[in-house]
């Protein structure tokens, strides 16, 4: 693509989302928007583009008095972006982005790229799909380097709108800049240890009211609220003895107590050859967790980053 297409897509950006000419506004400011609105911070901004943050804050208040909006607003220790900001965010990463492959002429080969692959994933995927994953990125990328962190990780680093974690596997919900797309369900079942000295393979209502549970905090130090709702439902009032942070440690304290609880069977699955645990029918009912695989649109055509999402898909489909 030429600069001059690349030029007259920046110039539609601003027509489409503002009243601004282009040939009046500054473009650099373009790219202070583009890093303030990646980095959610005046000082990261800063950081990422070389320069002071009251410099940064100087480009905002000329973009206010531009655009005719607040762009961003002071939320804690961070910034928030206005619904206009986040529109126009995507349109102005996109054409920066074709401007930076313009100019640098580079073409893309899996084998040699030595990019950071960043990916959010729960213990359950990281047991059950993690594996296969990392054979197939050393197929295909062998010189890129793959980072997992969990979910609080990932909310800790800014979630998907940051620039630390590329993609995401987990429960998603809509939200503006974010692709999202179904890639598997969790099935959760009750587990006890295999020689439990109450429990058979049959639990009731009462029996399973009568133990006391390892409660699992995924994200946020809050329990599942789909597990919630499902004894809610059964009128069962959990007797809590403990509460983890992963599905790993849920699955290890069961298999060395009297303890229960409720986990993904893909948990069960690959840690039943280790530890003496085994499955509990019950008549709780915990509808299967539509999983998604999420990515910012930041990342949207980036090309070793199309690459991992595919072999993301590849990897939880076998």
């Amino acid at each position: 693509m030429g600069l001059a297409t690349i030029h007259h897509q920046l110039f539609l950006v601003i027509v489409i989302f503002t009243n601004v000419n282009l040939s009046s506004l500054d473009l650099n400011l373009l790219l202070v928007l583009d890093a303030v609105l990646a980095e959610r911070s005046v000082a990261r901004a800063a950081a990422r583009l070389h320069v002071t943050p009251p410099a940064i804050s100087n480009a905002l208040v000329r973009l206010r008095d531009a655009l005719g909006d607040p762009i961003v607003t002071r939320s804690g220790r961070g910034i928030v972006p206005t619904p206009r900001a986040l529109e126009l965010g995507p349109a102005i990463a996109r054409a920066l982005g074709e401007i930076e492959r313009a100019l640098h002429g580079e073409v893309f080969d899996p084998r040699r790229t030595q990019v950071t692959l960043t990916l959010a994933l729960a213990d359950a995927g990281q047991l059950a799909r993690l594996p296969r994953l990392a054979a197939l990125v050393l197929t295909h990328l062998p010189e890129a380097r793959l980072r997992v962190v969990n979910v609080d990780a990932m909310l800790a680093l800014g979630g998907l709108g940051g620039t630390e974690v590329d993609v995401a596997i987990g429960v998603s919900h809509a939200a503006p800049g974010i692709h999202r797309q179904p890639i598997y369900s969790e099935r959760y079942v009750v587990v006890a240890r295999t020689h439990h000295p109450r429990l058979g393979a049959r639990a009731g209502r009462r029996a399973l009211g009568a133990e006391r549970h390892v409660e699992v905090h995924v994200a946020l130090g809050k329990p599942s609220p789909v597990v919630e709702r499902a004894y809610q439902k059964l009128g069962v009032k959990r007797s809590i003895a403990m509460a983890v942070p992963n599905f790993t440690a849920a699955a290890a304290v069961v298999a060395a107590t009297d303890l229960v609880a409720a986990i993904p069977e893909s948990v069960v699955q690959a840690l039943s050859p280790a530890l003496a645990l085994r499955i509990v029918t019950t008549p709780l009912r915990i509808p299967p967790s539509p999983m998604y695989l999420s990515w910012h649109q930041r990342t949207h055509t980036d090309p070793a980053l199309t690459l991992f999402r595919q072999l993301i898909m590849e990897a939880s489909a076998a």
